[in-house]
Parts: structure tokens; C-alpha cells; sequence
């Protein structure tokens, strides 16, 4: 392949998301593409023509090095969703003529669920006009919620972030001579892998949280309450970690029990916030203990501070094996990390057809949390561990982390 390349990022960003970038350049470069192309903000944003040629922005290798350790979307992202083919062909027809003017033989798309959408759809369209151009998703989302993967490049580093914060929350808690019940709401709308990332908290330094609830199991109030008082009789502080999107046995958001205003994005997907401070109010009131609500938010996302190792190589990897893939002829697919090895820790590249990924949820299996729903099994606990080892230091510059940006 000599023509040239594009790649693109969208939805939310992650600590890692530009370690795959790199990896699609790179590799790219090396087996020989001419251009390597960047859409700022998405499909979004190549719709409006909005794109830079890579080797204007990356230079070097020590662009590459900051780049890697660059946490969110470096070219920008969006959330945009295509329409279907039978009800916007005109949208199509424009996104192949900015292709076909850019000579591009390769699109590359780096994302979770909703982008992997993109690329069924724009593979599908491909093979409607008989267009030679490769489509190819490279996964990434700290939600780990892809289907046909191990797991997917961000959520280890999210995860990483996520135990240590909960055991500074955890410590925090000890400081005084009176009770504290601090709830912790961490991201996850219908899978509770970050959530569930809490209980490695625990070692033999710290207890660990003391209850966790995902949304795989119907969250009931009542329960809840009693099992918050039974852990407080001995007047002991208390953590608990909380799924943004817990849903009682009728469907309803918890957080949808208080006053809020609601917004909702292009994939009706409802903004979930105010979990945690709706529990810790109840506990208050009914309690009368002094309580806190501690929304990670969007710090879980891109703490590159606390980037895992692992994670940060296997991003990479995904973005190589994407281009090896297209350069060797394959489109419509996603790359997907499989674990061939538990001890040592191993896990190789391989390709799956997007329609089996896309628009998928990946959830929480069952057998690995607890019968009452309050707590997490071991085997989670060992299917996660292993992704978030070792560390790759920021470059420090006047104390404070240097990263890549893209100067326009």
C-alpha cells in the first residue's frame, strides 16, 4: 500500500488513547504509506473537511515518546452518530468524495462501542460502491465494554487510578475519631468494570472498601440501607463504591430519584451524575452520621500520572496490528486482545468482523460478583490485576508533566 492513510478518535478519551495513535502512524509510515492523515474531532469533523497531515505535528521520536504519555484525544473527538445508510446517503457520498480527494486507501478509527458503529457502517457502505478503501476499528474505552476482547486499551490505566485514589479515600477515612461513610461513584452506565476496580484496593496495607454495587444487579434502596447501618453499628467509618448507572428492579436510574436535569447525547445516551451525593443525603438523614459523595468523574479518564505499562504497550499494539491488518487486505473488522497466558501475563493480537463488536455491551458476568449483589469475586479481582502493572513515569518538565499538543 502507497496511497495514503487517516485516522480518527472519538468518544470519550482515556490516558492512553494517543499510544494507539502512535501505533497507527508509526506503523504505517514504516510499511510505506504516503500521508498519514488526522481528523480533528472524528467523522465530525473529516464531514467538514477538518484533517492535518500527521508528519507536520509528529516529528520526531521524542514527539512520539510525549505523544504516547499524552492522556485525552490528541486530534480531538466528537460524538457523532451516522445515520443509517438507507436514510443518509448524501452523508456517505460526501465522507467517501473527502476520502477519494485525499487518496485514501485505509481509515482507521480508534474508539469504544459507539465508533466501532461508525466503522460497520462505513465498511458496509464501501462494499455497496465497490470501494477498495479498508475500514478498520482499534478499540479503546476505559469502560471495557467491547464485545470479542479480553479487554480493551484504557481501562487498565483507568483502573490503575481508580484502586489507588480508593485507597487514599480509604485512608482518609481513618483520620478521625468519629464515623464517616463516604460513597464513591465511579463511571460505568450499564457494565460495572471500573467500579469493580475498587476492590484492589484491598492488600495487607488496607481493608479495602466495604461494599460495591454494579449495575448487573437491580440495586434495591432498602437493602442497601440496612446493610450501611448493619456496617456502622460499631460506630467504624464505612467506603462505598457505586456504579453511576445502578438501576432499581424497575429500570430507574438511581441517581433519577433526586431532582436533576437531564441531558442526553447523539446516541441517547442519558449524562449520569449525582449517584453518589443521592445515597450519601439518604444516609444523612436517616443516619444522622456525617457522610460524603466523591464523584471520580472525569479524573478516572485521564490520569496518564498513573498510566499502567501494560496498557500503555497494548494500546500501541492495537494501533500496529490495525494497519498490519488493512496493509494485508482486511476491512469491516476490529482488533481484539486475547489473554493466551494467566501466569505470565499474555496477551497476543488478533481481528473480528465489527458487526460482531459493534453496538455490543460487554457486561459484568454474574458468576463473578456476590450472591447478594454487594461485592465483587476473587476471580474478578485476578482478571483485572494483571492489567495494571508497572508504570511509565510523564516527562517532567519544571515539575509538572510535558505533553504533545496539537498546534494549528
Amino acid at each position: 500500500m502507497h496511497g495514503n492513510v487517516i485516522v480518527g478518535q472519538s468518544g470519550g478519551p482515556t490516558s492512553v488513547i494517543n499510544s494507539s495513535l502512535v501505533g497507527v502512524f508509526k506503523t504505517a509510515k514504516d510499511r510505506g504509506a504516503g500521508k498519514v492523515y488526522g481528523m480533528l474531532h472524528g467523522v465530525k469533523g473529516l464531514l467538514d473537511r477538518q484533517y492535518v497531515d500527521l508528519s507536520e505535528h509528529i516529528k520526531s521520536d521524542l514527539d512520539i515518546d510525549l505523544l504516547k504519555r499524552t492522556p485525552s484525544s490528541f486530534l480531538g473527538s466528537c460524538r457523532f452518530k451516522l445515520p443509517e445508510i438507507k436514510d443518509g446517503k448524501e452523508v456517505y457520498d460526501k465522507i467517501f468524495e473527502i476520502l477519494e480527494e485525499l487518496d485514501i486507501e485505509a481509515f482507521f478509527y480508534i474508539g469504544g462501542n459507539d465508533s466501532m458503529d461508525t466503522i460497520k457502517k462505513l465498511s458496509d457502505y464501501a462494499i455497496l460502491i465497490s470501494s477498495d478503501i479498508k475500514f478498520m476499528g482499534v478499540p479503546k474505552t476505559i469502560d471495557n465494554d467491547l464485545a470479542c476482547t479480553d479487554h480493551t486499551p484504557g481501562y487498565g490505566s483507568a483502573a490503575k487510578y481508580i484502586a489507588a485514589v480508593t485507597k487514599e479515600i480509604i485512608r482518609d477515612g481513618l483520620v478521625y475519631d468519629y464515623p464517616v461513610i463516604s460513597i464513591i461513584e465511579v463511571m460505568g452506565r450499564n457494565a460495572g468494570w471500573l467500579t469493580a476496580a475498587t476492590a484492589l484496593a484491598a492488600g495487607e496495607d488496607c481493608e479495602g472498601v466495604d461494599l460495591i454495587y454494579l449495575p448487573e444487579v437491580a440495586f434495591d434502596i432498602d437493602k442497601f440501607m440496612n446493610k450501611v447501618k448493619e456496617l456502622s453499628q460499631n460506630g467504624r467509618s464505612v467506603v462505598i463504591a457505586v456504579s453511576e448507572g445502578i438501576k432499581t428492579a424497575d429500570g430507574k436510574y438511581v441517581f433519577e430519584l433526586a431532582d436533576h436535569v437531564e441531558f442526553v447525547d447523539a446516541f441517547g445516551h442519558k449524562q449520569l451524575q449525582g449517584t453518589a451525593k443521592f445515597l450519601a443525603d439518604r444516609i444523612a438523614a436517616e443516619m444522622k452520621v456525617k457522610t460524603r459523595a466523591i464523584e471520580l468523574s472525569s479524573l478516572q479518564r485521564c490520569a496518564a500520572h498513573m498510566t499502567s505499562r501494560v496498557d500503555i504497550t497494548e494500546a500501541f499494539q492495537v494501533g500496529g496490528a490495525a494497519v498490519k491488518a488493512a496493509f494485508e487486505g482486511d476491512t469491516g473488522k476490529v482488533v481484539v486482545l486475547d489473554r493466551v497466558s494467566e501466569d505470565p501475563y499474555i496477551c497476543t493480537t488478533s481481528t473480528q468482523d465489527v458487526h460482531k463488536i459493534a453496538n455490543i455491551e460487554k457486561k459484568v458476568p454474574l458468576e463473578w460478583i456476590t450472591q447478594d449483589g454487594t461485592f465483587v469475586s476473587d476471580e474478578l479481582v485476578h482478571y483485572i490485576t494483571p492489567l495494571i502493572q508497572a508504570e511509565l513515569s510523564p516527562m517532567m518538565v519544571d515539575g509538572r508533566p510535558r505533553h504533545l499538543r496539537l498546534m494549528r
